[in-house]
């Protein structure tokens, strides 16, 4: 398994790249900007991208989405719940003053649970509402791609449209059940592990709010 982490965009998201090393398959996780980087990294390495997958609609991770789409004809995948955003997603941007490209339909809505294979590499999608109501994170072969739901001590926000602290802390949870040992990229800033968010994150300590 190939993972390379490309941070794009002014509000530095990260986006995230695997491939089984074999059948040279790959999935991109949130192409939010530059999409000539990304492009770059794929044909440097001679991946073959089946899946674009939006953890969230949010603008700074979905602004690279049609170029991605045009170059590789990857099937974009998102939550069911997040098509409303997905939809609104070039007016959200423009009131945070960035200009987004229109959007092409998503190829698939996906569920909790399921399944998303490139090559011999097997990954379930987590539905984790709070952040936004469809987000997801990819999980398996060791690794959690967490979107905006986790960062390295925090958490994403809760105040933008679709927001749900509730819904979030729930998704904490859900996420702090993965094994010790699996090491989280998040959509912004360093990675991690489950371990040492379970001792280190904001929502490890019931008592305080976000």
């Amino acid at each position: 398994m190939v993972v390379k982490n490309i941070v794009v965009g002014p509000l530095e998201a990260n986006c995230i790249v695997i491939a089984d090393e074999n059948t040279k398959e790959a999935l991109v996780i949130d192409p939010g900007d530059e999409p000539e980087k990304i492009l770059n990294l794929i044909g440097e390495n001679n991946f073959k991208t089946k899946f674009i997958v939006c953890t969230h609609a949010h603008f700074d991770h979905i602004g690279a989405v049609p170029e991605i789409k045009k170059e590789t004809n990857a099937q974009i995948i998102i939550h069911k719940d997040e098509i409303v955003i997905y939809q609104q997603a070039k007016e959200l941007a423009s009131f945070w003053g960035y200009e987004l490209d229109s959007l092409p339909e998503p190829d698939i809505l996906v569920e909790d649970g399921q399944n998303l294979n490139i090559g011999n590499l097997k990954f379930k999608v987590l539905h984790t509402p709070g952040h936004s109501p469809g987000g997801i994170c990819i999980y398996g072969e060791g690794i959690l791609v967490s979107g905006d739901t986790l960062f390295a001590g925090s958490v994403g926000r809760t105040d933008l449209f679709g927001g749900d602290t509730e819904k979030l802390k729930k998704s904490f949870k859900k996420l702090m059940t993965l094994p010790d040992n699996v090491k989280v990229h998040p959509g912004h800033g360093p990675s991690s592990t489950i371990k040492q968010e379970k001792i280190n994150n904001i929502l490890s300590d019931e008592k305080v709010d976000i």
